[in-house]
């Protein structure tokens, strides 16, 4: 079977990234993930960042964010087709892309996909443990056990919704949220 599915235009992922960058640094926050997806029909570069000491984002950061990469953009002209972007939280549900998630979530319960399987398996489903000297995650899974996941293995993960996440992810503020007006 062929997949026919337009795809969302390729980018420099590694160049879009030292453009953008210095900008989260510059606004006091850490950048967490860049991903471009759509097709070509809608393709969407996604900003993801947060505060370093909350790991949370306010809906002013991310206006104030997506103004000043919109700018750069505008200058540098990083990608060749039009898309759209998406300056947002990486959300309650957010994806582990960094070491430091790892050992930051540590005790919550993740889905880690591998890019080849590991003992038969791709994706495994459990509880962080944490992250060794070795940049392995240890997690606890229900089904087969520990496992130890080498972080470079690692095609994607991302914390799943559980009452203890909830818990401990309360919002900081959502002053403005129900005003939220769209440009253009």
């Amino acid at each position: 079977m062929t997949d026919t599915a337009p795809k969302a235009p390729v980018v420099d992922i590694p160049a879009i990234t030292a453009l953008v960058e210095p900008e989260v640094k510059a606004l006091g926050l850490e950048l967490v993930r860049i991903a471009m997806f759509g097709g070509k029909s809608d393709p969407t570069l996604q900003i993801m960042a947060e505060r370093p000491d909350t790991r949370q984002i306010g809906l002013g950061e991310c206006e104030a964010l997506s103004r000043r990469l919109s700018e750069i953009f505008d200058e540098q002209d990083p990608i060749e087709e039009a898309y759209r972007l998406e300056v947002s939280s990486p959300g309650i549900d957010r994806p582990l892309t960094r070491l430091k998630d790892f050992q930051d979530w540590k005790g919550f319960s993740a889905r880690i996909r591998l890019s080849e399987p590991l003992d038969g398996r791709k994706q495994f489903d459990g509880e962080i443990i944490g992250v060794d000297d070795a940049d392995n995650i240890i997690v606890d899974c229900p089904k087969v056990g520990q496992k130890i996941l080498p972080f470079s293995a690692i095609d994607r993960a991302k914390l799943l919704l559980t009452d203890a996440l909830i818990a401990a992810t309360q919002p900081l503020d959502s002053e403005g949220a129900d005003k939220i007006v769209r440009e253009g």
